[in-house]
């Protein structure tokens, strides 16, 4: 298993250069940069005329070589993560993008890793019961709430949560992680409630659309293996029903969603987008969004790079969490 992952991660190497070059290159292939931003800003809010504000851009280009050919760009940008673990500065925040990074990434992991928790944990148990309770009335509700959780948009529970909020409730400060009086305070019991009190609409609409999917996966994989040979033999000896579910069905329908989890890291670190733009989170999501918009193409490089490597981690999770369920995989590991 060791000699495994020395191989898995020593071959990420090659591949995160390449995906750092094709997403570079999609980066800038549309028309236009931050220097587009700059002149329509000084236009707009400055009551600049086009000529003065383009020469105002083009000067910003200058400086910040925006002007050079893509590829120098590039390796301008590569050299300075490679030799000095620098992702350049971001044009839109006027700040190193290393800081937005770590302005952003804990708290948008944290977050995400919190709504991945309740949603496998829920779902994994739904499915367990909707399976052993087939077709009664059990399996027909946790069904019928899978099946919203999968159709209803989320950006549109956002918005209906948030009036709720807003202009039922009359809730102040929606759109931070915490209160006013807690922002910079050290960490204590009442900045944590403070803290669940801020992001529990983002959890519940994350963890709601991520149980539906994790439920239907565990009811139809678990109900095809409740009728093999194995399950069958394990109950003709005398095993109880549900140690046959648990120790013998269940870690064989679980295979595709363990699979699943090499996927979905960078799903979560995107911090459901449509969500925490809707509630104005600091989170990875509108980060990206917004200096796409904008073309920060340092910021957006940056970003998309970090979701490669997630990927690519989050396969190799897959398949470690793959070897500890399954013994046939840990032997041909092995022989690998």
């Amino acid at each position: 298993m060791i000699r495994f992952l020395i191989r898995r991660i020593l071959a990420m190497v090659p591949v995160l250069f390449a995906l750092s070059v094709v997403t570079f290159a999609i980066i800038k292939a549309p028309p236009g940069d931050y220097g587009d931003y700059i002149r329509a800003q000084l236009m707009n809010q400055g009551g600049a005329s086009f000529e003065k504000a383009e020469q105002e851009a083009n000067i910003y280009r200058r400086q910040h070589g925006l002007l050079d050919p893509v590829p120098m760009q590039y390796i301008h940008w590569v050299t300075g993560i490679v030799t000095r673990g620098d992702f350049g500065d971001s044009f839109f925040y006027n700040q190193p993008v290393s800081h937005i990074v770590a302005q952003r990434l804990p708290a948008t992991l944290m977050l995400a890793l919190t709504c991945h928790f309740f949603a496998s944990l829920l779902g994994i148990s739904f499915g367990i019961l909707a399976a052993t309770q087939q077709y009664r009335w059990t399996d027909t509700i946790l069904s019928a709430v899978a099946f919203l959780g999968n159709t209803v948009p989320r950006f549109l529970a956002a918005i209906i949560i948030l009036y709720i909020l807003v202009f039922r409730l009359n809730a102040m400060e929606v759109g931070s992680f915490f209160s006013v009086e807690y922002g910079g305070a050290p960490w204590s019991f009442a900045k944590f409630l403070d803290l669940v009190h801020h992001v529990w609409p983002v959890v519940a609409i994350a963890t709601f659309g991520g149980l539906a999917y994790n439920m239907r996966v565990v009811r139809g994989n678990l109900l095809d293996t409740l009728n093999m040979q194995y399950v069958e033999t394990a109950r003709a000896k005398g095993l109880s029903e549900s140690g046959a579910v648990l120790r013998h069905a269940l870690p064989n329908a679980l295979h595709p969603l363990v699979m699943y989890q090499g996927v979905v890291l960078p799903y979560m670190l995107t911090g459901e987008i449509e969500t925490a733009i809707i509630f104005a989170l600091p989170t990875v999501g509108p980060a990206i969004v917004q200096s796409m918009a904008v073309g920060d193409v340092n910021v957006t490089a940056t970003f998309m790079l970090i979701l490669a490597a997630t990927l690519m981690v989050g396969n190799i999770i897959a398949d470690v969490l793959l070897a500890l369920l399954d013994p046939r995989v840990r032997l041909q590991t092995a022989m690998s």
